[in-house]
Protein backbone atom coordinates (compact mmCIF):
# COMPACT_ATOMS: atom_id res chain seq x y z
CA UNK A 1 0.00 0.00 0.00
CA UNK A 2 1.36 3.40 -0.64
CA UNK A 3 0.75 6.02 2.24
CA UNK A 4 1.65 9.59 1.72
CA UNK A 5 4.61 11.35 3.39
CA UNK A 6 7.92 9.50 4.59
CA UNK A 7 7.21 6.31 5.53
CA UNK A 8 10.48 4.72 6.90
CA UNK A 9 13.30 5.94 9.42
CA UNK A 10 16.00 3.39 9.42
CA UNK A 11 18.31 6.44 10.88
CA UNK A 12 16.42 6.23 14.21
CA UNK A 13 17.45 3.07 15.07
CA UNK A 14 20.04 2.88 18.10
CA UNK A 15 18.17 6.42 19.48
CA UNK A 16 15.81 6.85 22.16
CA UNK A 17 11.96 5.75 22.03
CA UNK A 18 10.66 8.82 23.15
CA UNK A 19 13.18 11.37 20.41
CA UNK A 20 12.03 8.65 17.91
CA UNK A 21 8.37 8.90 18.23
CA UNK A 22 8.57 13.22 18.00
CA UNK A 23 10.91 12.83 15.09
CA UNK A 24 8.46 10.57 13.40
CA UNK A 25 5.51 12.87 14.20
CA UNK A 26 7.60 16.25 12.96
CA UNK A 27 8.68 14.64 9.51
CA UNK A 28 5.82 12.99 8.77
CA UNK A 29 2.04 14.98 10.30
CA UNK A 30 -0.28 12.59 8.78
CA UNK A 31 1.16 9.71 11.13
CA UNK A 32 0.85 8.86 14.73
CA UNK A 33 4.17 7.10 16.23
CA UNK A 34 3.76 5.08 19.15
CA UNK A 35 6.30 3.50 21.45
CA UNK A 36 6.28 -0.49 22.04
CA UNK A 37 8.31 -2.65 23.48
CA UNK A 38 10.09 -5.59 22.07
CA UNK A 39 7.61 -8.97 23.06
CA UNK A 40 4.42 -7.22 23.49
CA UNK A 41 1.55 -8.78 21.21
CA UNK A 42 0.43 -6.18 18.41
CA UNK A 43 -2.20 -6.09 15.73
CA UNK A 44 -1.61 -7.37 12.58
CA UNK A 45 -3.46 -5.02 10.60
CA UNK A 46 -1.74 -2.53 8.14
CA UNK A 47 -2.92 1.43 8.71
CA UNK A 48 -0.92 4.36 7.12
CA UNK A 49 -1.12 6.45 10.21
CA UNK A 50 0.46 4.64 12.09
CA UNK A 51 4.17 3.70 13.05
CA UNK A 52 5.02 1.29 16.04
CA UNK A 53 8.60 2.30 17.37
CA UNK A 54 9.95 -1.27 18.60
CA UNK A 55 12.27 -0.54 21.63
CA UNK A 56 14.48 -2.66 23.95
CA UNK A 57 13.76 -2.33 27.74
CA UNK A 58 16.76 0.55 27.90
CA UNK A 59 13.95 2.04 25.56
CA UNK A 60 16.15 1.91 22.60
CA UNK A 61 14.81 1.61 19.00
CA UNK A 62 16.36 -1.71 17.96
CA UNK A 63 13.76 -2.08 14.56
CA UNK A 64 13.38 0.40 11.69
CA UNK A 65 10.31 2.28 12.12
CA UNK A 66 8.13 1.88 9.23
CA UNK A 67 4.31 2.71 8.40
CA UNK A 68 2.39 -0.05 8.78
Amino acid sequence: MDCPGKNAWPELVGTNGKFAVETIERENGLVKAIVVLKGSAVTEDFRCDRVRVWVNSLDIVYEIPVIG
